[in-house]
């Protein structure tokens, strides 16, 4: 069994996808034994969360159990509270999806608070844009949300992106239990996955790919090869993810 956490769908207007299909994605996670993908609508990480949001949930409709959605909060939406609350209770939506530099908003500040408050009160996983060096979202604001919101799991996504972040997003998980790495990133290598594994534990951390971002194969490849123990790799590719979904209510 795979579970991918960190997975999209639709196109992205800056970024070039050979094909944006869900089917051409389902036929690459079969080819791979990706059992489900926790996706995002990259429409609506960029110019329209509601358009994109709503695509999310006829595609959780139409697959059950392939997708697991992030319904994506943006802060500059003065209805994304309320709107928010509603999608949460929609068969299929596991949590909320935050881009904090697409949106230009501090993952810490107060655009994202009513996010936050939104997951603890319907016990749902949050998963954020991370990268190492951003203004936005690099490895102190998940430090500092995190004790704000015990109750919240809190994937930090790409695990800093960037190999110089790995250190200070281990610190991070490390420092706080509600934390947890998600390792995908164009950057990083099957020797940073076992790193990594060393420094926080992989039941800390969880598999994700980017796709449609990034090739499935790779993700996977990057776990699969990496020299760790069979009982990390199987952490890794679903045994902390299907704890994270377990409670989520």
């Amino acid at each position: 069994m795979i579970i991918d956490a960190h997975g999209h769908l639709g196109g992205w207007f800056a970024f070039a996808i050979a094909d944006s299909s869900t089917e051409s994605l389902l036929r690459v996670m079969d080819s791979c034994g990706v059992d489900t993908m926790c996706v995002s609508h990259l429409l609506a990480i960029g110019p329209d969360s509601r358009a994109g949001n709503a695509l999310l949930l006829d595609e959780l409709t139409k697959y059950p159990g392939r997708f697991l959605g992030y319904v994506v909060y943006d802060p500059h939406d003065p209805e994304a509270p309320a709107r928010t609350a509603d999608l949460l209770t929609r068969p299929g939506v596991i949590g909320l999806k935050l881009h904090p530099d697409t949106h230009q908003d501090e993952l810490d500040g107060p655009g994202y608070a009513p996010a936050f408050e939104l997951a603890a009160e319907h016990g749902r996983v949050v998963l954020s844009h991370g990268m190492y060096g951003s203004p936005w979202c690099g490895p102190e604001r998940f430090a500092n949300v995190a004790p704000r919101y015990p109750s919240v799991q809190l994937l930090m996504g790409h695990a800093g992106l960037f190999p110089a972040g790995l250190p200070a997003a281990a610190e991070v998980a490390q420092q706080y239990p509600n934390v947890t790495l998600e390792i995908c990133s164009s950057r990083l290598t099957a020797r940073h996955v076992a790193w990594l594994v060393g420094a926080v534990g992989a039941d800390r951390m969880v598999f994700g790919s980017d796709a449609l971002f990034l090739d499935l194969r790779v993700g996977l490849g990057r776990v699969l090869l990496a020299p760790i123990s069979p009982a990390d790799r199987d952490q890794l590719l679903f045994g902390t993810m299907t704890r994270l979904l377990e409670g989520s209510r």
